[in-house]
């Protein structure tokens, strides 16, 4: 059975969450959309299972799509667990993706701001016939972002 639904947002929990936001709006123009989230209490510990759990953070509107569209959230909680190793093939959510229209120069920009090089960057034909450049990065706390460009 398929469950009615539709796409809202994706969260990444920051370390510094106005910088990284921050980034997110200079480099791929994201929109802010108050308000400011700040939530502690009972009900947030019994919705996150964190005892002691107070979170901060702000939805981004993606570019392309309107007002109504899907939201980057980024938040931080007071309470942290340590960073693993970032990875491209590690089971789970695995990176967000911007079209760009030079790879390169996006490439160069989040290099800039922090981020890092993940692999290179290269050009993939599909099974139609259409040609995607690519490459991963991330942002400067170690998030993966896909940078792609697609031509025929």
């Amino acid at each position: 059975m398929v469950i009615p639904a539709k796409y809202v947002h994706t969260n990444l929990i920051a370390e510094d969450w106005q910088a990284l936001a921050n980034f997110y709006e200079q480099f791929f123009g994201c929109i802010p959309v108050p308000p400011e989230r700040d939530y502690q209490g009972e009900k947030l510990e019994a919705g996150s299972g964190i005892p002691g759990a107070h979170l901060r953070g702000v939805h981004l509107r993606l570019p392309g799509y309107g007002d109504n569209g899907p939201t980057l959230e980024i938040f931080n909680y007071n309470i942290l667990e340590s960073r693993n190793k970032t990875a491209v093939n590690r089971p789970g959510f695995g990176h967000i993706a911007f079209t760009v229209d030079d790879v390169i120069a996006a490439q160069k920009s989040v290099l800039q701001a922090g981020g890092k090089a993940v692999g290179e960057i290269v050009t993939l034909q599909t099974a139609t016939g259409a040609k995607v450049t690519w490459c991963y990065v991330t942002d400067p706390e170690g998030n993966i972002i896909e940078l792609q460009s697609w031509s025929n």
